[in-house]
C-alpha cells in the first residue's frame, strides 16, 4: 500500500526569505502587493518577479542578490513592474 505524504500541511504559507538590501526589499513587496509572484532561487540570480499572467506572455523580472548599485537595480525593477503590459484594471 503506498500512502501519499504532503510535504507542506495545507492551510501554511512558509515566508520567503528577505532580500539583503532595503531598497531592493521595498521593490518586492510593492510588487507583491500588486499581485506578483516572487520565486526565490536561480542560476545567478537571487529571484524572478513573475506578473499574474500564467502564459508563456508573462512578465519575468531578475532580482540579482549583489547589483553594482543596489539603488538603480531597484528602481529598475519598479519601472518594469509599472510597465508591465498585463496590469489588472483597478475596481
Amino acid at each position: 500500500m503506498i500512502q501519499q505524504i504532503d510535504e507542506k500541511p495545507k492551510g501554511i504559507a512558509m515566508a520567503r526569505p528577505r532580500h539583503p538590501n532595503k531598497e531592493i526589499e521595498a521593490s518586492i513587496q510593492y510588487a507583491e502587493s500588486l499581485g506578483w509572484r516572487v520565486l526565490v532561487g536561480g542560476s545567478h540570480a537571487w529571484g524572478f518577479l513573475y506578473c499574474h499572467e500564467q502564459a508563456r506572455t508573462g512578465c519575468r523580472v531578475p532580482v540579482y542578490s549583489t547589483p553594482r548599485s543596489p539603488e538603480n537595480h531597484a528602481r529598475r525593477l519598479r519601472k518594469e513592474i509599472d510597465s508591465c503590459p498585463h496590469q489588472r484594471e483597478g475596481p
